[in-house]
């Protein structure tokens, strides 16, 4: 499976904006690319206005992802806001050029930035599988939490889109690279660059690990980049059955 991750500048509060953006990164995209990954709230960025900002669940933004999908024969995911029975979410969505969606609302809400106080939290994790690779997403503070996506061999990919701050850069690299080692899966971890609206700086730092933590594709810090990468379920499988750290795993339950 190749992966392609948009590492952008996202503009603050302003969709359309952005959407055009992105849409100019994408049309550059390597041929065969099977998944666009996109950062956290990549419309929006990471704003505490979703009283303004939020759309219903299938508004502009989905479909702007449903026609990007199938013009370029690729999944794409990424978060933004929602609005959804008088709720608002930070929902990750997932949509394939063949319409088939996941979604899967942000678990961990960023407390100290006051996310907690105006989204509702997900109640479910998600895994789902999308041309043969087994796909657990999670969203930027979610990383924090190893419970959260410890690895049941039921998943193959672990997914993070976000909005990291550039002063914890290293507590990302280094995050990232814990839950591929600990959950023998690949890692792909997508942030933005640049500054938002609330003087907060990013710095990218976008990612794919293999599953000892190996690099396999990087972007430059400060500059918007397309990141490309392919990931191997046959080697995957192969270090799996070599070195089965999984079988020995705590078994254990997750209070919602």
């Amino acid at each position: 499976m190749k992966l392609t991750l948009i590492q952008t500048d996202i503009i603050w509060e302003n969709k359309f904006g952005n959407l055009e953006r992105m849409g100019e990164m994408i049309s550059s995209i390597p041929d065969g690319t099977d998944l666009v990954i996109l950062p956290e709230m990549f419309n929006t960025g990471f704003s505490m206005n979703p009283a303004d900002l939020a759309e219903s669940p299938h508004s502009v933004t989905f479909d702007w992802m449903q026609d990007i999908a199938a013009k370029y024969n690729t999944g794409i995911c990424g978060s933004y806001i929602v609005s959804e029975n008088n709720n608002f979410y930070n929902r990750w969505i997932f949509v394939s050029p063949d319409g088939e969606v996941w979604k899967y609302d942000k678990r961990h809400l960023f407390s100290i930035g006051g996310e907690e106080a105006l989204f509702t939290r997900g109640e479910k994790r998600v895994v789902f599988s999308f041309r043969g690779t087994r796909i657990c997403p999670n969203v930027c503070y979610d990383l924090r939490f190893p419970v959260w996506s410890r690895n049941r061999n039921d998943y193959d990919l672990l997914v993070n889109s976000s909005n990291w701050p550039e002063s914890r850069r290293d507590v990302w690299i280094t995050l990232l690279k814990a839950r591929a080692i600990e959950n023998q899966c690949f890692v792909a971890g997508i942030n933005r660059i640049g500054i938002d609206g609330t003087g907060i700086k990013y710095c990218g730092d976008s990612i794919i690990l293999g599953p000892k933590g190996e690099i396999i594709a990087e972007s430059k810090q400060n500059e918007e980049s397309i990141i490309s990468g392919d990931i191997s379920l046959d080697e995957l499988t192969d270090f799996r059955n070599k070195f089965p750290v999984l079988d020995d795993a705590d078994d254990f339950t997750i209070e919602i």
